[in-house]
C-alpha cells in the first residue's frame, strides 16, 4: 500500500504522529473515520497525488498516532484538540494552508479545523456525516438503533472499554460489515482489515477512541454550542452514501449549508458509510474535481 509515498515522522507535544505524503502540488489533508486508520485513503491517495501533495497521518487515539489517557472532561480528544494536532503537524511539514478532506470521526475534526484555523483551510470535505449537534439534536428511535455506538462508546470507562478488549476483532468486523452497504467484509482488502484488527487489538486504541465518542456527548457539543454563530468560509463539498443512515434521515446537504457562508456542493454517491473503500474511483474522481476546481 501507498507504493512511492514518503513516510516520516511528526513530533508533536502529545508525541511523534506517522505521517505519509505523496505527490506534488496544493497539499490536501486526508484523515480517516472510526474505527480505521490512514489505510483507508489507499486507492484514493495515489489518484489524488497524481496533482497534489497528499498528507495522510492516524487521528489522535488511533493507529500509530499518541494515545494519551482520557481526562474527566474529555477535553484531550475534543475536536478542538484533535483539530490542533492536525494544524501543528501541517505547520511542522511546511505547509501554511491546505485542503482537507476528512471521513466520519476526520470529517468532525475537519469541521473544526476549517472553524479554528479558517485562514489556513482553502477548501473542506466532509464525508458521510452531517454536524454533531444536529445528530445529537435529532436523535429518534431509528437513529439511536443505527449509530448505537454514539451512546455505547460515551458511557463512562470502563465499561465500553472492557466489552470492546474481550472480543475486538468481533467488534471491529461487525461494525465494519453493518456499516458498508455490502454488509459485509468486502470492501476492505486483506492488509487494511489486518492493520485495522491490529491497531483495535490495542487496550490503548479502544480507550482512545471511547474518549473520542465520550468528547462528542459533553465538550464538542459544549465548543459547539459556543461558537454556534461560527460559520465555514472556505468551499465545502459534502459526499455521502446512498445506502446509509445519513442518507435516510437527514438532507445531508442541507445540514452543511446551515454551517457554511462559502460554495457548497454534494451529492450521494451509490454506496454505503465507507465512500473512499467502497467506492474509491467515484470518490477519488470526485474529490479531483473539487480540488482541482
Amino acid at each position: 500500500m501507498f507504493e512511492g509515498f514518503e513516510r516520516r515522522t511528526v513530533h508533536l507535544e502529545v508525541g511523534d504522529f506517522p505521517v505519509l505524503l505523496g505527490g506534488s502540488g496544493p497539499p490536501v489533508l486526508l484523515l480517516h473515520g472510526y474505527p480505521q486508520t490512514h489505510v483507508m485513503w489507499r486507492s484514493v491517495a495515489p489518484v489524488l497525488a497524481r496533482f497534489a501533495t497528499v498528507v495522510l497521518t492516524d487521528l489522535r487515539g488511533y493507529g500509530r498516532a499518541p494515545k494519551p489517557p482520557g481526562d474527566p472532561k474529555h477535553r484531550g480528544y475534543s475536536k478542538r484538540v484533535m483539530a490542533a494536532d492536525m494544524a501543528a503537524l501541517m505547520s511542522a511539514l511546511g505547509f501554511a494552508r491546505f485542503a482537507v478532506v476528512g471521513h466520519d470521526r476526520g470529517g468532525r475534526v475537519a469541521h473544526r479545523l476549517a472553524l479554528d484555523h479558517r485562514e489556513r483551510v482553502e477548501k473542506l470535505a466532509v464525508l458521510d456525516i452531517v454536524p454533531t449537534r444536529t445528530v445529537f439534536s435529532s436523535t429518534s428511535r431509528e437513529l439511536a438503533l443505527g449509530y448505537f455506538h454514539w451512546f455505547f462508546l460515551a458511557q463512562p470507562a470502563p465499561l465500553p472499554e472492557r466489552m470492546i478488549g474481550a472480543d475486538p476483532d468481533f467488534w471491529l468486523e461487525t461494525v465494519l460489515a453493518r456499516w458498508s452497504g455490502t454488509q459485509d467484509l468486502a470492501p476492505f482488502s486483506g492488509p487494511a482489515l489486518e492493520a485495522y484488527r491490529a491497531a483495535f487489538r490495542n487496550p490503548a486504541t479502544i480507550h482512545a477512541s471511547c474518549e473520542d465518542y465520550r468528547a462528542a456527548a459533553t465538550i464538542d457539543l459544549e465548543d459547539d454550542t459556543a461558537d454556534a454563530d461560527q460559520r465555514i468560509v472556505c468551499p465545502v463539498l459534502v459526499l455521502w452514501g446512498e445506502k446509509g443512515l445519513m442518507h435516510r434521515l437527514f438532507d445531508v446537504l442541507a445540514t452543511w449549508r446551515e454551517k457554511a457562508t462559502g460554495p457548497i456542493a454534494g451529492r450521494a454517491l451509490p454506496c454505503g458509510h465507507f465512500l473512499p473503500e467502497e467506492l474509491p474511483e467515484g470518490t477519488a474522481a470526485a474529490l479531483e474535481e473539487f480540488l482541482k476546481a
